[in-house]
């Protein structure tokens, strides 16, 4: 048991010398090589910055926007046109024509083929429908026909 005893303390004793020496190499590294650490340090932080920043930059910025819009409707088949918006307005039979091709999404060309004019004369057409009726396009006046009952 003696023995024993001996042993035990005498490899506790080479231990606790192991870590001392240890601890003081440690601490002799960390003192003769201060700057490398500081630098890989300061290079660990930017490092882990720039990752940051390029996944917040990456990111795509999507901003929905919700458009609420009225849209008229007949609540029957039948349609009838507001005669009244219609003198106010003052486009003649034509004109109407042309509005309600437009409203069915035909272009200048096939509006021309269809009513048997030429594409100058549809784009005239357009031009005082556009005038009358305070608009600058083809939606905007298809829209404003169909609110004032022009157009079913």
């Amino acid at each position: 048991m003696a023995k024993n005893r001996q042993i035990i303390i005498y490899g506790v004793a080479l231990a606790f010398l192991i870590f001392l020496l240890k601890w003081l190499e440690m601490r002799f590294i960390i003192i003769d090589n201060q700057l490398e650490l500081y630098a890989g340090l300061i290079a660990v932080i930017f490092t882990a910055l720039g990752i940051w920043l390029a996944l917040k930059l990456r990111k795509p910025k999507i901003h929905t926007v919700i458009v609420e819009k009225e849209v008229f409707a007949s609540p029957n088949g039948d349609f009838t046109i507001n005669q009244d918006e219609l003198r106010k307005l003052n486009l003649s039979k034509r004109e109407l024509e042309v509005l309600q091709l437009m409203a069915e999404g035909l272009s200048n060309q096939e509006i021309a083929e269809k009513l048997f004019v030429s594409l100058n004369t549809i784009k005239t057409h357009s031009a005082q429908i556009f005038e009358k009726m305070e608009v600058k396009r083809r939606t905007q006046a298809v829209e404003m026909a169909k609110r004032l009952s022009l157009i079913p």
